[in-house]
């Protein structure tokens, strides 16, 4: 394992965004830091294109004159694998001769931006994101992190290594069939794939459109978490978005139920410490309280196959069938032989594999119904790099054993470190549960990794403390807000003031109206109307103690309100509505569907 210990150690996000807050460290010298890390590590195949370093320094000054407490990422370096548009960078997705300038950012990266976060530059992957590997790639092999003789992993092989090696704390990668887990384990780091359609893909060159994710690397799961948090939500310009909210992180249940495969059912491919190091990690979790449930993997099996035996394979075909046809010697000699069998592929194979896939579920919601998440390996061994060049696609199959399946079957993922082996191999689990229950899987992904006291990355750097949850007892009120008081807008400061805590970004029901005021600041008002006549409102839910919430109140003018707001999934909280006599002279911006894009249109006009 590579230590640097009397070298400068990695920062989780936390402790960066705590230390900007406190005054103790500039954006401006953590941004100066990552450069300097970069230039030590020395590695020109993590990276396809860097910022120039005065640019990221410019923007981390310009950062003094806003308001830290508001920003949740403030001051942070992230890395962006390059099949995602980030502006002032060309999005490769690893090929040269796919290469295009994007007029705008990804839906994630802008709103990373707006959440504080510095991007410094776009990442290495296996070219299209197809492969587990990252050898596939014209712009050279990432080292791996930990072992300079493994892979990096794929396909998000730069957005991985940056993180493990302590270049950055925080990197987007993408996930379809598994590369945004299995390189998290081989380079000793969180990976988090979120449920589908939770994180926008608006800006993403696609591998399977209706499969793929934008996934977190950290090293934490907080961390990742948070990420998460910040570009959770719905995107009008990805159709396959969905209104799923990350929602609270809670602490550990008393009653967890885990699924672990039947015996004989698990693959290692004759790796005696993998297979060793996961029983460990199952001991560790009886340990912390987990009942270990057995559950039939072979349907599992079976979708997996379907990934790329089945029809899937054509979506990938799609995104490259022009180059195919006029530069086929452009694009990597494997991936240009697994994307081209998707040419041959019949509608008749479609609809056979999504009349099997749709069974593959039922069953699947059946072992869920009394489950609550599965842990299995992340991935079943590890390969060298050399081993990989002589055998490239029956080694890279092998690593998806236990990932190729996930988001065919609409499942959320959290791959956490579980053990360093004696050879110097991370190994890592992965836990899995259907779409939307990420928060209850960082949860109980946090509680696992602090326990087994792992250093995080490579760097050899001991985990901190959990922090603590936000109080949520019968003290905590939750308050909705949809106007100015949003993170990041004029009053917001008025909340974080009364140590107001965010819990979650989601919408109103679809019966409600928003109206932009004559105030100053600008506000909106919002007021609940007949069934159909409304729209869902985006919004966000803060927490205030009993004592902060009277105070809050008693603050609010005339014509602002606080009644009951009803959500998108049915709660009801206490939440900012609008007196409707004053509705006369106000615009109806419904259309919006929320203040945040009605300002950010304004601000353009």
């Amino acid at each position: 394992m590579r230590a640097e210990m009397g070298a400068e150690q990695p920062e989780t996000i936390a402790a960066i965004v705590a230390a900007h807050r406190a005054g103790t460290v500039t954006p401006a010298q953590t941004v100066a830091r990552t450069y300097r890390r970069i230039r030590d590590h020395n590695d020109p195949a993590v990276f396809i294109s860097l910022r120039d370093e005065k640019d990221a320094m410019a923007e981390a000054e310009k950062l003094a004159a806003k308001d830290a407490a508001s920003l949740p990422l403030y001051g942070v370096p992230v890395a962006v694998k390059d099949n995602i548009d980030a502006l002032g960078f060309p999005t490769t997705a690893a090929c040269p001769a796919f290469a295009y300038t994007p007029t705008h950012d990804s839906t994630a990266v802008e709103r990373l931006r707006a959440a504080g976060a510095i991007i410094i530059g776009k990442t290495n992957l296996d070219q299209f994101a197809t492969g587990l590997v990252g050898v596939r790639s014209p712009y050279g092999i990432p080292r791996n992190s930990i072992r300079d003789d493994l892979i990096p992993g794929g396909s998000s092989s730069g957005s991985a290594t940056a993180v493990g090696a302590g270049l950055v704390p925080l990197s987007l990668g993408t996930d379809t069939a598994g590369s945004g887990r299995v390189p998290a384990m081989l380079n000793n780091i969180v990976g988090l794939k979120p449920s589908l359609g939770m994180i926008s893909t608006a800006g993403l060159v696609p591998a399977c459109r209706t499969l793929d994710c934008i996934s977190v690397f950290a090293l934490t799961v907080d961390d990742a978490a948070l990420a998460l948090s910040v570009m959770a939500g719905p995107d009008q310009a990805d159709p396959f978005s969905r209104d799923r909210p990350l929602g609270a992180i809670t602490p550990f249940p008393t009653n967890l139920r885990l699924g672990v495969p039947r015996n004989g059912q698990l693959i290692f491919f004759g790796d005696k410490k993998s297979e060793a190091a996961y029983a460990d990690a199952l001991k560790r979790w009886t340990a912390l309280g987990a009942t270990l449930v057995e559950f039939d993997l072979e349907p599992f099996y079976e979708t997996a196959r379907l990934l790329y035996e089945g029809p899937w394979v054509a979506e990938r075909y799609l995104v490259i069938k022009n180059l195919l046809a006029s530069a086929p010697d452009t694009i990597h000699p494997v991936t240009r032989e697994i994307t081209a069998a998707g040419a041959r592929l019949t509608a008749a194979d479609t609809f056979s594999a999504l009349y099997r896939l749709q069974g593959l579920r039922k069953i699947a919601e059946r072992t869920f119904a009394n489950i609550d998440a599965l842990v299995l390996p992340t991935a079943p061994t590890a390969y060298t790099t050399a081993q990989v060049l002589a055998n490239p696609v029956e080694l890279n199959s092998r690593l998806g054993t236990y990932t190729n399946f996930v988001n065919l079957l609409d499942l959320c993922g959290l791959a956490v470190p579980a053990a360093m082996r004696a050879d110097g191999i991370p190994f890592g689990i992965t836990l899995l549960a259907p779409a939307g229950r990420d928060a209850m899987l960082a949860s109980i992904g946090r509680a696992f990794h602090a326990d087994t006291k792992l250093t995080v990355g490579a760097r050899g750097v001991p985990q901190a403390p959990l922090a603590p949850l936000p109080a949520n007892g019968g003290d905590e009120i939750p308050v909705a807000v949809v106007g100015a008081h949003l993170s990041g807008m004029a009053l917001n400061g008025e909340l974080t003031a009364l140590n107001g805590k965010l819990v979650e970004a989601t919408r109103t029901a679809a019966d409600y109206k928003l109206y932009a005021l004559q105030t100053t600041p600008p506000k909106p008002g919002m007021l609940r109307v007949e069934a159909g006549k409304g729209a869902a409102i985006e919004l966000e839910i803060w927490s205030l103690s009993s004592a902060a919430f009277g105070k809050f109140v008693n603050a609010i003018p005339a014509p602002m309100a606080i009644g009951t707001v009803r959500l998108a999934d049915g709660r009801s909280v206490k939440g900012f509505l609008v007196e409707p006599e004053v509705l006369g002279e106000a615009r109806d911006i419904t259309s919006y569907g929320g203040w945040r894009k009605f300002m950010a249109d304004a601000a353009t006009a």
